[in-house]
């Protein structure tokens, strides 16, 4: 046969599975699979979560009540109570419409490779491969430092709850690492035990949070003794970090954002999530909803009930010693800790399930070293064993930088915040000087000409927050308040384009992507969804007569 040919023959097989795939997208025959390889992948891994198990995942993660109050005490000194609420507010609005932006991209091109996967798909064939790579890189780091920065909150809240009792004790850098190792080996586990259960894992861990934001919210209202006057609330003036009122007032907006990162939780599962278009963008939404609905009444309500502000600022644990304020209850107090220290252990698994799912993805279109190797999926235990366990010995290897410098630990703890939402501007940010209308095919989530003020508001944002995280969190500057983030950001960027150039540059591929059938598919999910709907209220209707 000669090479025309056998290129004629390729084209027509090519053709017919087109068309055969079609077909199955007209019979509704696993149209979730069919829009997967127009993204450019096949499917290999179970979808394993529903709506609700996806939020779980989504909400222990975010967790905005219990990830407050690790920080909250750094907005205590920018202005006292009034910037701890009100900064939780403001900080709200603004990641809320990052995250709308973002959600919407996810609702069209869903892929657990997340933000490097739309910023190939949506960028200049020129530089689509390196701008996939950048945020590649920066995506899957920056869920490491996350769940890095998950791990030494239960550690910290360890030591802080053993000084409660005993204040003469204050843990090393050593001693601190040692429970950072024991909270990273505890919470891995049930990721390789219960991989083919991680649905009922992160209910489960859903439940307990929205159970223990109830318990810290009704147990110091029905037993505080001390009542401040509602203006206290909002009192200007209480700051003491060096800085003047306004810049002391946005700092505690970037430093509120934390109650509310990792918001692209869900999206790293969406090759495992049934209709992902419509459910991803859902979960983030109510991620946010459920996190703005919990942590800010528990803040009002703590504000209220806290007796010496000085003392909340002072302490090694800010959220214990504001808690004893409000119970004046030792027993109590270290109830409710404990219960905040097992919310936070229940939140890491589902850190890892993120951290092992965008390295796999990431490999398999050969972005990282040894991509065959980490790409892999085991078939017994059904998800990326080798990519999450690259992730769990980074883990473990950053976490030796507390034992040379817990400024810098936290400093880099601090930027992820940072990391994250640079991942969620470049994307929105390609998307509008490319063209939404001819870039975003059909979706569940279109948000219309509002998606112009998302996207342009997150590219602004992250040029603001990029000065506000670099700043340092009080003055004067010293060795022990210097701020590393500009320095370590800088460095990742340069650690990043050497690997491109090293290794990136001649491997990374990206998704090869099929707009024909992936606007197909979309549509096809669109009409049928549109269907069902007409359906259900055609006979609520009838049942109604």
């Amino acid at each position: 046969m000669s090479g025309l040919e056998k290129t004629t023959v390729n084209t027509n097989e090519q053709e017919e599975d087109h068309a055969s795939v079609t077909r199955g997208i007209v019979l509704g025959d696993n149209i979730d699979d069919v829009v997967l390889r127009a993204n450019g992948h096949k499917p290999e891994l179970k979808r394993q979560f529903n709506w609700f198990s996806a939020l779980g995942l989504g909400f222990s993660i975010t967790s905005s009540w219990a990830g407050y109050l690790s920080c909250f005490g750094q907005s205590l000194q920018y202005g006292g109570p009034q910037t701890c609420l009100l900064g939780l507010v403001v900080a709200f609005f603004i990641q809320f419409t990052i995250t709308l932006g973002l959600g919407e991209i996810a609702s069209a091109f869903p892929s657990t490779g997340g933000q490097y996967h739309f910023c190939y798909i949506l960028s200049p064939d020129k530089t689509k491969r390196f701008a996939a790579y950048v945020i590649g890189w920066m995506s899957m780091l920056a869920w490491w430092i996350v769940t890095c920065s998950g791990i030494s909150l239960a550690a910290v809240t360890l030591s802080g709850m053993v000084n409660f009792f005993r204040p003469e004790f204050v843990a090393t850098a050593w001693q601190v690492y040692l429970f950072y190792v024991s909270t990273a080996v505890i919470t891995i586990i049930p990721v390789f035990l219960s991989s083919k259960r991680l649905s009922w894992i992160v209910q489960i861990s859903l439940f307990l949070s929205l159970l223990g934001v109830t318990l810290f919210l009704f147990i110091p209202v029905g037993l505080h003794k001390h009542v401040n006057n509602g203006s206290y609330l909002v009192k200007s003036g209480l700051g003491n970090s060096g800085w003047d009122v306004g810049t002391a007032w946005i700092l505690a907006i970037s430093n509120s954002m934390y109650a509310f990162g990792a918001t692209d939780g869900a999206i790293h599962i969406s090759e495992e999530v049934a209709q992902p278009g419509r459910r991803v963008p859902q979960v983030m939404i109510m991620t946010m909803f459920i996190g703005i609905g919990t942590a800010l009444p528990l803040f009002i309500a703590l504000m209220f009930f806290m007796t010496d502000l000085e003392a909340v600022r002072r302490s090694q644990l800010p959220s214990m010693e504001l808690i004893y304020q409000a119970t004046e209850n030792r027993n109590i107090t270290v109830s409710l800790i404990s219960l905040l220290l097992v919310n936070y252990i229940l939140s890491l698994p589902s850190q890892w399930v993120a951290c092992g799912r965008i390295a796999w993805a990431f490999a398999r279109d050969n972005g990282v070293p040894f991509p065959g190797y980490f790409a892999k999926v085991d078939r017994r235990l059904e998800f990326p064993v080798r990519a999450t366990i690259v992730a769990f010995f980074f883990v473990l290897l950053y976490g030796l930088l507390y034992l040379a410098s817990t400024t810098a630990f936290n400093s880099i703890v601090t930027s992820a915040v940072l990391f994250l939402n640079l991942t969620y501007a470049v994307p929105q940010g390609i998307l509008l000087f490319q063209g939404r209308k001819k870039h975003l095919p059909p979706r569940y989530l279109n948000l219309g000409i509002f998606g112009y003020v998302c996207n342009g508001f997150s590219i602004l944002w992250i040029v603001v927050l990029g000065v506000l995280v670099s700043m340092p969190p009080s003055l004067p500057v010293s060795v022990q308040t210097m701020n590393y983030t500009s320095v370590i950001l800088v460095g990742l960027f340069i650690i990043i384009l050497l690997l491109w150039h090293l290794d990136g540059r001649n491997k990374f591929e990206g998704p090869h992507i099929d707009w024909e059938l992936l606007k197909e598919a979309n549509t096809q999910m669109l009409e049928a969804d549109r269907q069902a709907s007409s359906k259900l209220k055609s006979r609520l209707k009838i049942e109604e007569a």
